[in-house]
């Protein structure tokens, strides 16, 4: 299934997308979203309805973060060898974590808002992991047992703030608008293999990002196990597992970061695509 939340802010309703492509209505079976609904039994149930008796989704509408009441957003970083090296760092010995505040959460075509004064701004298209039930000190042969589905994120990062502001990678990871998810929640059934996707990104029509999950240096279901022995993972908790190379940070022979009014498309083969406007500081954007 490709699970989705539509609607305003505040005002957000489940929904699924067909095989056709159509946008449809679950909120006459559940009102929302929420981690209550990722685990296996929930899961089995939804796809047991027939989508075609579903209401389908007329016009236009904002598509919400996959999940409702995301607990925690843990991040891997230098996850892929390239992307270290284009970084000027080392390849980890161990998965790198860090989190993204959850108020960094947004829609995945929501507007991407620079914080004040930003100048290094940078983009990073990344798979996300959705967990659907607990998992504590799990094997890695059981790891993926614990997965509700698949998602894209933009993990945007403000390289100023994450590098030359005295240490601490949060601090230019956890920004207002800096955490796109979506636009679906793709179920693991439909997701075989994991470390077989092809990620992309362009800004403003160029293409920065062309990379396939095959690289990673730590697969998705090492990452589930070795994270889940420093902090319980609980469903609805989001692991965006890193990205190739591309960034803008490694661009030569200067960098390249983003201004307002940049264009920002990514996506992940059988994930969906997200659609981004960079905007100037302007908290309105990030209230409305």
């Amino acid at each position: 299934m490709k699970l989705l939340r539509f609607g305003p802010k505040g005002h957000e309703r489940p929904g699924l997308l067909d095989a056709n492509g159509v946008l449809r209505d679950l909120s006459g079976l559940l009102p929302d979203l929420t981690p209550d609904h990722l685990g296996r039994a929930a899961l089995d149930k939804l796809a047991s309805v027939d989508p075609a008796r579903l209401p389908a989704i007329e016009g236009a509408v904002r598509l919400a973060p996959v999940v409702a009441g995301i607990g925690k957003m843990i991040c891997v970083g230098l996850n892929y060898s390239d992307h270290a090296a284009e970084s000027g760092m080392a390849v980890p010995s161990e998965p790198v974590l860090f989190t993204k505040s959850t108020s960094a959460i947004v829609g995945c075509n929501d507007a991407v808002v620079l914080p004040r004064d930003s100048a290094k701004s940078d983009w990073e298209v990344e798979l996300g992991v959705v967990i659907g039930t607990r998992a504590r000190y799990v094997e890695p042969e059981d790891a993926l047992d614990h997965v509700a589905g698949y998602c894209v994120v933009n993990d945007l990062s403000e390289r100023e703030y994450q590098l030359e502001r005295g240490g601490q990678w949060d601090k230019g990871k956890g920004c207002d608008t800096f955490g796109p998810v979506g636009p679906w929640l793709v179920t693991a059934d439909e997701v075989p293999d994991p470390q077989n996707l092809d990620l992309w990104l362009e800004v403003n029509g160029k293409r920065y990002q062309d990379g396939n999950t095959r690289t990673m240096v730590f697969t998705v279901a090492q990452l589930v196990s070795y994270i889940s022995r420093f902090m319980t993972l609980n469903p609805g908790d989001v692991i965006s597992t890193g990205t190739p190379p591309g960034v803008g940070l490694g661009q030569k022979p200067q960098p390249v970061y983003l201004r307002p009014g940049d264009r920002i498309v990514l996506g992940i083969e059988g994930l969906g695509q997200q659609n981004q406007t960079v905007h100037a500081w302007d908290p309105a954007l990030i209230d409305a």
